[in-house]
Formats: C-alpha cells, structure tokens, sequence
C-alpha cells in the first residue's frame, strides 16, 4: 500500500494500526512500508499487528545490512539529518547555523549520544533527557532541541531502524510570556536609563547610547540594525530602508522602509553632523549594548530590558500615540497584516492605561 496515494484510511488509537474505510485494518512497518492485516475485526487486528512488529523487529535488529544501512549510530543519523540542512535551498544560511548550534545543545546536553545505536534508545532515555533539559534550557530553546532530537529518530524511522519515534511524546515547555506593563520604563525612566549609558566610563559609551536610541525609535531588529548605512537614510522624504544582511535580507527576506519619526530623525542628524560619515558607512558603530544596558538599568532602578525590548517599546509608543496596528505591523516587518503585532504589541503601559481610564466618565 501506498500511503501517499490512499486518501481513504484513518489511524486508530492503537500503535501503528490503521484502518481503511472499508474496514480493513493495516499495520504501518515505517513511513511508506504498509502491511494489510485482511481483517477487519480489531481483537484479529491486534493480534496480527504484535506479531508481524515482532517478526519485522527481529529482522531489523539482526540484519540491518540487508537494508543497506551499516552504521546504526546517532552520529550517522546526525550526518544525514546536517546534510538535509546544508541541501535545503529554502533556508537561510543564518538558519542553517542555529540548527547546528542547536545539535550542538543537543549533544552537550545528552553525554554519550553519537555514539548510541538508534535502535536502541528508548521512551524512557528520551523523557528522562527531557526534564533535566528543560530545567535550564528556555521555552523556545528546549522546544527547538526536542524537535532537532525528533527529526533525527525520523530519519531512522525512514531507513527502517525504528517504527516510532521514541521522542515523540515529549511535550513542548510552555511558553512565559514577559509581562510588558511592568517591564517597559517609562518615558522619563528611559531618558535616564539613555542618559546612564552614555555616562559609562566605556570607550563604547555614546555609541551604545546611539544604539539604544536607534533601536527605540526605529523599531529595527539587533539583526537588522547593524545593516543599515547611510544611503539607506532620506531625510527628505524622512524614512529609512531595512534591508538586513545583502547576503540574505531581513528576516522575512523583504525590505522595508520604516518612517524617521522625530526622535530618530534628530538622533541620526546629531550623529550625523558629529561624524560627518561617507554614504556607505553603518550608522551603528556597535552592533551590541548588553553589558551597558544591564549596568544602567540597575543604576537607574529599572527593570533590566533588552536590545527586542526596545522594538516592543517602539511599538508600544506607536500604538499609544494612536497608530493602528496594521501599519505598526508593516513598520515592524510583520507580513501577517497585523496580528502577531495585535497578540505582542497591543498592550498598554500602566501610565497610558491610567491616563486613558480617567477620561471615562458616567455622569455629565
């Protein structure tokens, strides 16, 4: 049976059993490897499905070169699944790096893994992994590292070694969302915690400054910023064109421009006129303010922020001011016509919230 080709089958509760919708039932050997069962009574059903697993589990384990797969280890499983990644035209090569980065979690994590047969791990290894890991890895981290396990059992799965995969059932870590209300300063505690920056007795000091403003006012991603030069800036028309890395682009691989809103058009004109800059320079001249921020935040009494802390604070004051979140999306670089920006963004700062609250009024 083809599985590809069957749009008439439907998978039951029970482990690798399907059934047709004429009743007959089928077991799944591997990912195209279908064995009809000639029965449609389930209690039959069953019975024939352990024993033909257990026959066909015999045979892999004994000889798997019959199947033309002489090395049954985690590393060649980790070898195919790299070359699949390096293959794909469809991703970047900034993609193609955290997918190793994340192997590379993944085996630091795991003491011993490359050298396993992937036959022969089990449920049990993989969920015991699982939640010393997710003790201190991050919600998107851990969920990435368990689905780059996943995908390499899916690879054994596809050359015959396994019938399930036995990372299948580790379920994702809930994501914590940061509670933006509190943690976003305010308009005076960010001329301060800007202020701070630029009084540190780092060398870097008033360009971590810039950046901090720049990504305030601009909405631009870290990744974005350290792209941008000064033909992307038109002062005339006050707006400014992402493009992200040449080799690349942005994230979504589409350029944008973005509006010079007051503030950034001052900032950019001051920094302008200090450095008198050629057409092709960076505006930035560090592409990270981490420790400065971190120091001033604490100084100040703030809570500590991030350089995509400042994109969530850009669109906060764009959605205060009374810009309609489509448009904020657009300036963002979102591509879903503003919902993700609805979900992320559309929340108020106390101070906003309090101000806003005040206007409501029950009686004349």
């Amino acid at each position: 049976m083809n599985a590809n080709k069957s749009r008439d089958w439907v998978k039951t509760k029970h482990e690798h059993l399907y059934r047709r919708k004429s009743g007959i039932y089928y077991v799944r050997l591997g990912r195209n490897a279908w064995r009809s069962l000639k029965t449609k009574t389930i209690a039959v059903a069953l019975h024939e499905r352990d024993r033909i697993l257990k026959a066909d589990r015999s045979r892999l384990e004994l000889s798997p070169e019959q199947r033309k797969v002489t090395d049954c280890s985690m590393a060649e499983m980790l070898i195919r699944r790299k070359r699949q990644i390096a293959e794909d035209i469809t991703l970047k090569d900034s993609t193609k790096q955290y997918w190793n980065d994340i192997h590379a979690c993944l085996l630091n994590s795991w003491p011993g893994l490359l050298k396993r047969d992937v036959r022969k791990i089990s449920v049990e290894e993989c969920q015991s992994w699982a939640a010393k890991y997710a003790e201190t890895s991050s919600p998107s981290h851990f969920n990435n590292t368990v689905i780059a396990l996943k995908r390499l059992f899916e690879i054994a799965i596809d050359l015959g070694l396994r019938y399930a995969n036995p990372a299948g059932k580790i379920k994702k870590k809930p994501r914590v969302d940061k509670d933006l209300t509190l943690q976003l300063p305010s308009n005076e505690q960010f001329k301060q915690f800007v202020a701070e920056i630029r009084r540190s007795p780092s060398r870097w000091a008033e360009a971590c400054g810039d950046l901090v403003e720049f990504l305030a006012y601009s909405g631009l991603r870290i990744g974005e910023a350290k792209w941008v030069t000064w033909q992307h800036c038109n002062f005339e028309k006050s707006r400014m064109l992402v493009t992200g890395n040449p080799e690349s682009a942005t994230k979504n691989r589409k350029q944008r421009w973005v509006p010079m809103i007051p503030a950034l058009k001052a900032l950019l004109l001051k920094i302008r006129e200090q450095r008198k800059p050629q057409a092709t320079d960076p505006v930035m001249l560090v592409t990270s303010a981490t420790k400065a921020m971190s120091r001033a935040a604490k100084i100040v009494g703030m809570s500590r922020i991030t350089h995509h802390d400042l994109r969530h604070l850009y669109a906060t004051i764009c959605i205060e001011a009374g810009t309609d979140i489509p448009t904020v999306a657009r300036w963002l670089g979102h591509l879903d016509g503003g919902i993700l920006a609805m979900k992320t963004y559309g929340h108020l700062r106390d101070e906003h919230s309090v101000a806003m609250a005040e206007r409501i009024l029950f009686s004349a």
